[in-house]
């Protein structure tokens, strides 16, 4: 092998990468498992979301090409759509109002108001044969409201149905229509942190009687993913062990449970999740089956899908060769529709047997890169600071083409990905990102830090009050773990991150000597800001993650990377888009500015028309390749191909 680390020539392009990566999102069955439905965001056409059905013969028909299935509650959005009958529901990202679409190709059917004021809704579920339910979201008041509301199918109107608590999300109706369940939050708790969980009886003329909370009460527990199984009995996901996992809801009389009217009774008790946070709606890691069972996706540093009945506790392990799920999953008759991947599978819309195993592929989000290119991740533990260990999945350079021999064990350059979240998770699977950097001879550690979900409670709280510490000296940890392992020169350890996963970047570089540089996608520099400035539903999310204001404006001020710009050794690349309400652009531009003061090499590049993410085909493979470049003008070596990124060198000629 002659070409350096880092400029392996690769068969993957960033705009192969851009272009072949559908966002899979929510899945549905019809009775019976004959028909599914997926959504799927295409970046080649802009990061619309489509919703498209298969049915039994292999046809695939998108049901409403006029409208992008986007809707923005919460600003992160998800429910945004829900079969019915031939057709489908759907929200429109352009105007935020929802649609009836009665067969693919047919006409959108306007159900909400063309109104300035008009609440916007997501999250939907059939509440009887002529409605759905679903949550809306009033912002046009001094104070965000939100409500449960139905939607008549015929476009005859909107009828509120529960109001009171600052956020409400999973609006699930029973099988025989009878009863309906949801879950709730208050500032400043997160869903992950404290939730309520509530059941109404729904009655003929389409009102709630016997509204209570059942559980959650006086405990901090976080309850979500409720629904039912085919014979109407309640289950929710629970980490009251330390653990997410799925219990049996008991009913009692009111009151006579601390904290609810309900037992909560363990299915399947583990020291492993049987759970996701629930950034956007229409998460679940369960599906009920026609038999009784539900499947069940669980699991820790690797996750399973497999079929457990909440009568007995048995669970049935299904043979599949999946290691990682998305938080959706659909059940009918004996079929399970999932999102699932693994080391050489990209993330991919499936149809699992539960009787059998059979799988069929219904859609992959990409093509498959040549094996020869393709790291294997390997789940690591690294000992931390203060006697804690952080987790992580190592996926070492890789390109056979180029190197056949291996060299997966030599010194090469390293760049350690960080999460968003911070209440997040990056399973270990095929990834066409870090297989961008892995076959260019550049590995991969991807850092599960403290405060990531899929390791229990107490791993997840690890980064209470300790935000810019605990995942700081995660990622120092394993970046010194890399140099002492001689997998990494010490001076060719890079890191890049987006939104919460750029504020760790940020404050690694900042307040640390162990990265030689630094990539923020989107990435928080500034504290206090974004306290201040940004959307309802994370409005007090940092009061957990830092402390409460005004009382903690010290630490807001000591935590946030833009005041620690003096302790920046290294170049620092910011990719930004314009109109990003969830960190706005001007937290990145103040950054840059900071460097330029500091003399240091940097580039800002901002992306119109993207919000808190990119979307579009051609922003992700610039980011990409930016990216790459500067990792090779700061590392000396020039990746083929790649165009030149042009770094601001203050006071220093251009080079």
């Amino acid at each position: 092998m002659t070409a350096p680390h880092g400029a392996w020539p690769s068969p993957l392009s960033a705009a192969e990468v851009a272009r072949t990566g559908l966002h899979l999102g929510a899945v549905a069955l019809d009775r019976g498992g004959r028909r599914v439905w997926w959504a799927q965001g295409d970046p080649a056409d802009g990061g619309r979301v489509a919703v498209l059905r298969r049915d039994e013969d292999g046809t695939v028909t998108e049901l409403a090409p006029s409208l992008d299935a986007r809707t923005r509650v919460h600003e992160y959005g998800g429910g945004s759509w829900l079969p019915v009958g031939d057709g489908a529901v759907l929200a429109d990202a352009g105007d935020q109002r929802w649609y009836a679409v009665d067969a693919p190709g047919a006409a959108p059917r306007p159900l909400t108001p063309d109104v300035a004021a008009r609440p916007r809704l997501a999250d939907p579920d059939r509440l009887d044969e002529d409605a759905v339910v679903l949550v809306a979201e009033d912002l046009s008041g001094p104070e965000p409201a939100r409500a449960l509301v139905r939607v008549a199918l015929d476009g005859s109107g909107v009828t509120e149905l529960f109001r009171g608590p600052r956020f409400l999300a999973a609006p699930r109706t029973s099988p025989d229509g009878r009863r309906l369940t949801w879950i709730s939050w208050e500032h400043p708790d997160m869903p992950w942190q404290r939730t309520l969980l509530w059941t109404a009886d729904v009655g003929a003329d389409h009102r709630l009687s016997g509204v209570r909370v059942v559980a959650g009460g006086e405990s901090r527990e976080s309850l979500v993913h409720p629904g039912w199984t085919a014979d109407g009995t309640l289950l929710v996901v629970s980490d009251r062990s330390g653990w997410w996992n799925l219990h049996r809801v008991e009913e009692t009389a009111a009151g006579e449970v601390a904290g609810g009217g309900a037992e909560l009774v363990a299915l399947l008790p583990e020291a492993a999740e049987q759970g996701f946070p629930p950034w956007v709606f229409g998460t679940t890691s369960w599906a009920a089956l026609d038999d009784g069972r539900v499947a069940l996706l669980h699991g820790s540093a690797t996750y399973a899908l497999d079929v457990l009945d909440p009568r007995t506790g048995a669970l049935t392990a299904l043979d599949l060769p999946f290691t990682a799920y998305a938080a959706v999953l659909a059940g009918a008759g004996s079929q399970i529709a999932a999102v699932s991947a693994s080391a050489t599978m990209p993330p991919t819309v499936v149809v699992v047997d539960a009787q059998t195993s059979a799988v069929q592929v219904v859609q992959p989000s990409g093509e498959v890169p040549d094996a020869a290119v393709l790291p294997v991740p390997h789940a690591v533990t690294v000992p931390s600071a203060g006697g804690r260990v952080v987790h992580a999945h190592r996926y070492p350079p890789t390109n056979a083409l180029v190197d056949p021999d291996g060299g997966q064990d030599e010194p090469a350059p390293h760049v350690l990905f960080v999460h968003g979240g911070p209440t997040s998770q990056s399973q270990a699977a095929f990834s066409p990102e870090v297989a961008y950097f892995t076959s260019r001879g550049i590995g991969v550690v991807d850092v599960q830090y403290g405060g990531s979900t899929g390791y229990g409670r107490a791993y997840r709280e690890a980064l209470d009050g300790a935000w810019g510490i605990v995942d700081v000296e995660d990622c120092v940890a394993v970046a010194r773990w890399l140099v002492e392992a001689g997998l990494a020169p010490a001076d060719r350890i890079g890191i890049r991150g987006g939104s919460a996963g750029g504020f760790t970047v940020l404050a690694c570089l900042t307040g640390t000597d162990a990265f030689s540089a630094g990539t923020s996608y989107y990435g928080v520099a500034d504290l206090r800001a974004l306290a201040e400035d940004t959307h309802d539903f994370e409005s007090r999310y940092l009061d957990s993650l830092v402390g409460p204001l005004p009382a903690a404006a010290d630490v807001y001020a000591a935590r946030a990377p833009l005041n620690h710009v003096d302790g920046l050794s290294c170049p620092v690349l910011l990719l930004q888009g314009a109109d990003d309400l969830v960190v706005p652009r001007a937290q990145a531009e103040q950054f840059a500015e900071a460097l330029q003061r500091k003399g240091l090499p940097h580039a800002l590049v901002v992306f119109p028309g993207e919000q808190h993410g990119f979307r579009k085909a051609e922003n992700v493979a610039t980011s990409l390749e930016a990216e790459l470049s500067f990792y090779g003008q700061v590392w000396g070596f020039d990746p083929p191909g790649v165009p030149r990124l042009e770094l601001v060198r203050p006071d220093a000629e251009e080079g």
